[in-house]
């Protein structure tokens, strides 16, 4: 009694059963699939205007100058992909292609960078090269290789190997014509490039469509053109095209499953030829990454992200509280990773993001603080801090560029003098630089900017203590600017240090504010534990414009930097893009306050700070166009000047 099974009677011992052919036919579909899991969805609303093609991209081969094992990464907009590691080579071979769309009005930039990946954590970049992909427009669809030189992060004009790569457009027939010729390999079991019903019918079942699947037969004697009962790949192509303009015969991807028919047949084509990409055959890159220094990290970096030791993400809580900081660069219109030092990162946390840090500021860190900034400053300026200047270029390598410096390296006889480096004329050209009425970006930095104050507290700003009133100091402060539109132009250590005139007119007025030295790092000023901008050091001026009104220029100290240099005084007329003045070492930002109702801030600025995401710009940058004094021409946003 107690031995028997509780089967029902009559019912035979389980058995393993044999897969259908349907479902084999479903793993088979996905195992040929690439399309990494990590990988964002594939389906966006594309308008058709705004549909540039399909760039196929393969990286082939390179040369380099030393043997080593090595990885390439292409990355472009906010996605970056990554060959897998060569063999010990000075020639490696990756073999490594990668599809991208390319919209009019989007990314298409691409920057391939290679690195040698003989360390645990993070592996050196050793050359780079970027790519216009709406060239590839114009090369057409035909598969041609291309030789492109490396360049030296430190210094784009010196060649450090050479890379091969075949880059061109799909073409769209062709893409409806691959996509047949795949599916009907997987599906077709004896091989013979022919769909017999049965297997016709396994096809349309996979697809998802309940409807054509009701009326596979009709579907097969309309694919079989010729009738000899058997449907081959030109007219299975044929079908899927005439379907899918008429009426969508694939509900969902045969791959990842996901549902088609959103938006329209052309975004169906092309998350089809994206996820099914079996390509040529060839290795397809590793996705899922956000920029190229994170697909070139080593295991260590791999095991810490596991653990959720550290994190990697856009926006404020990424940036307040991850060990890496990420910002847009606004030339290329790609994710780039700031580099800073993880030890530097750990000790900002620990003083900047917990109350224990808190009570160290309140118990006597601000005076350490102003301590240590004065011993640094001291020390870089003595002429054996000029032994560090090399160090420090290698260290910030791909965010240094030494072919823009005025003067060469060696000339610089202490650490300060190569800090406030002057850069060679042309090298920042002036956008618009005739036109009053249109502002520019006053530094190289990580920029945010806000239409009001109130947005720049959302999303930004966490210091529970901030007011305008409080960062221009009672003398200067008004309504206008409580209203207004704010600007942060973050300087990170290794940038170009000397800020500009971002707009013309006459200086009315400067005032200093005596204060602490707190880092302007996203760490600090993300957090609610101190109010950075309006407790530190900082000099206020003023300048009257004929377009602006008023606009409040706030230059503020941070961490390690002792002074505050302006080049210009009070009744001094000033166009935009002269030179203002600089910071000694160490980070330092400035601030612009804009009267209300007086400028529209560029769209893409915006947009990036909605996210809680900094722009990485440089001096003469468009920023934002005068209220009320536009002229009938348009003024684009000029993103590589």
């Amino acid at each position: 009694m107690g031995n028997e099974s509780s089967r029902p009677t009559g019912q035979l011992e389980e058995t393993p059963l044999k897969p259908s052919r349907l479902s084999r036919f479903r793993r088979r579909f996905r195992s040929n699939g690439h399309r990494p899991v990590s990988d964002p969805p594939l389906l966006t609303n594309l308008a058709p205007e705004d549909f540039a093609g399909v760039a196929r991209i393969e990286i082939i081969s390179a040369k380099m100058n030393f043997k080593d094992r090595w990885i390439a990464c292409l990355s472009i907009g906010e996605r970056t992909y990554r060959t897998e590691i060569s063999d010990q080579t000075d020639e490696p071979v990756w073999k490594s292609e990668k599809k991208v769309i390319l919209e009019r009005d989007g990314p298409h930039i691409a920057r391939i960078s290679v690195f040698e990946t003989n360390k645990l954590s993070r592996n050196n970049l050793v050359g780079y090269c970027e790519l216009n992909l709406l060239e590839a427009l114009r090369l057409g669809t035909e598969k041609n290789v291309t030789l492109l030189n490396l360049f030296d992060p430190s210094s784009p004009s010196t060649v450090v190997g050479k890379l091969s790569i075949s880059c061109y457009m799909e073409d769209p027939i062709e893409i409806e014509k691959s996509f047949a010729r795949r599916v009907l390999a997987l599906v077709d079991y004896n091989e013979d490039g022919k769909l017999t019903y049965d297997e016709f019918s396994t096809l349309i079942k996979v697809f998802g469509n309940q409807v054509a699947a009701s009326k596979k037969e009709e579907l097969f004697k309309l694919a079989d053109s010729n009738g000899d009962g058997v449907v081959d790949m030109d007219e299975l192509a044929a079908l899927l095209a005439v379907e899918q303009e008429e009426e969508s015969l694939i509900s969902n991807c045969p791959v990842c499953g996901e549902a088609l028919g959103k938006f329209d047949r052309m975004n169906d084509i092309i998350h089809l030829t994206l996820c099914f990409d079996e390509g040529t055959g060839n290795q397809i890159m590793t996705g899922g990454f956000l920029t190229d220094m994170q697909a070139s990290y080593g295991w260590m970096f791999k095991l810490s992200e596991w653990a959720h030791y550290s994190s990697y993400g856009i926006g404020l809580k990424s940036g307040s509280s991850a060990s890496h900081i990420l910002v847009f660069d606004r030339r290329t219109r790609r994710l780039v990773e700031e580099i800073i030092d993880e030890k530097i990162v750990l000790s900002m946390r620990a003083i900047y993001q917990s109350k224990v840090g808190l009570k160290l500021i309140d118990k006597g860190a601000k005076d350490l603080l102003q301590s240590i900034s004065e011993k640094q400053g001291r020390r870089m300026n003595s002429s054996e801090s000029a032994k560090e200047i090399p160090k420090f270029i290698e260290f910030f390598k791909d965010q240094i560029n030494i072919d823009e410096i005025k003067h060469p390296i060696d000339s610089f006889k202490t650490f300060n003098e190569f800090f406030i480096r002057e850069l060679k004329p042309g090298a920042r050209p002036i956008a618009y630089e005739d036109h009053d009425d249109i502002a520019i970006c006053a530094a190289d930095c990580r920029l945010m900017a806000f239409k009001s104050v109130d947005d720049s507290l959302r999303l930004w700003i966490k210091g529970r203590k901030f007011s305008v009133q409080g960062l221009l100091g009672a003398e200067l402060s008004s309504n206008n600017f409580i209203q207004g539109s704010l600007v942060i132009f973050r300087l990170a250590p290794q940038d170009y240090h000397r800020f500009h005139v971002p707009v013309s007119g006459v200086i009315e007025a400067f005032v200093d504010i005596p204060g602490s030295l707190y880092t302007v790092n996203p760490i600090a000023v993300n957090s609610k534990y101190c109010n950075v901008f309006t407790e530190n050091k900082r000099v206020v001026s003023i300048i009257s414009t004929s377009k602006f009104g008023k606009v409040a220029f706030i230059a503020i100290g941070a961490t390690m930097v002792g002074s505050i240099t302006f080049i210009k005084k009070k009744g001094d007329y000033v166009h935009k893009g002269d030179e203002f003045g600089y910071f000694s070492f160490g980070g330092s930002t400035v601030i612009c306050m804009f009267e209300k109702d007086s400028i529209d801030l560029d769209e893409d600025l915006i947009a990036n700070s909605e996210r809680s995401l900094e722009t990485l710009v440089s001096v003469g940058m468009k920023l934002g166009v005068a209220k009320g004094k536009r002229s009938s021409e348009e003024f684009p946003n000029l993103h590589g000047i």
